[in-house]
């Protein structure tokens, strides 16, 4: 990948001393003093909660990303909850009411677990959240233009969501594009939050690699790829 190209995680694919140093230009673009709460994502829907800034600091690895998760949420003042994603879709849900918020990694398979789902659940009980007062940011990810799945994925969403065939658009036989963005909306807006306050990025990630990192496009084609981060924080 390009020298300048700022990855932020993707330790796999860069030197972690790359992706360190990119965090700390990364964090300096945030005025005041934040710390990153990261977790070692596994496309589940496993919560971390993060209280204080303390728990947020980086563990001995100083990747802070020895929780096995994909749902951050926390109240913390001075910690930014982040996910890192090049494909995947970024969930990011403030409560203006109450100052809590969370970041969430949704894959195919974060979406068929009901990862923004879990989250919601987890700001509700941690913090008292109403799913009405919410405010979501949907980002960059792959979108239903680009993003082939294979037939195992269709059943599965068709079998466990109501309507859930019609997320898919057939591309050949046993393939079809599935629309993920469409998938996290609807889950949102079935546990009470409202449509208006639900933003979504028009942006393919598949798309334009000229902007974004993309795994399905990038990997094969260069053998490594970086990762976005989309975070979220209260000061």
């Amino acid at each position: 990948m390009p020298g300048n190209a700022l990855s932020l995680a993707g330790f796999d694919d860069d030197a972690a001393e790359n992706i360190l140093e990119n965090r700390r230009r990364f964090l300096k673009l945030f005025p005041g003093e934040w710390t990153l709460a990261g977790c070692w994502q596994v496309h589940g829907n496993d919560v971390r909660v993060v209280h204080t800034v303390e728990e947020a600091k980086p563990a001995e690895n100083q990747l802070g990303e020895t929780v096995y998760c994909d749902v951050i949420v926390s109240d913390a003042k001075g910690v930014l909850a982040g996910v890192k994603t090049a494909d995947c879709v970024p969930i990011l849900i403030g409560d203006p009411a109450t100052g809590a918020f969370a970041a969430v990694h949704a894959g195919w398979r974060g979406t068929l677990a009901t990862a923004v789902i879990v989250g919601v659940e987890r700001l509700a009980k941690e913090y008292d959240v109403r799913p009405e007062d919410l405010r979501v940011a949907i980002g960059a990810s792959a979108g239903p233009c680009c993003y082939e799945v294979g037939s195992e994925v269709i059943e599965a969403f068709s079998s466990k969501f109501v309507d859930g065939e019609k997320l898919f658009t057939p591309t050949r036989e046993g393939h079809a594009t599935v629309d993920l963005l469409k998938a996290n909306r609807d889950q949102l807006i079935s546990i009470g939050v409202k449509p208006e306050r639900i933003h979504i990025a028009p942006i393919c990630t598949m798309c334009r690699t000229d902007l974004f990192f993309s795994y399905r496009k990038e990997k094969s084609v260069h053998g490594k790829v970086g990762r976005l981060m989309a975070v979220i924080g209260k000061k």
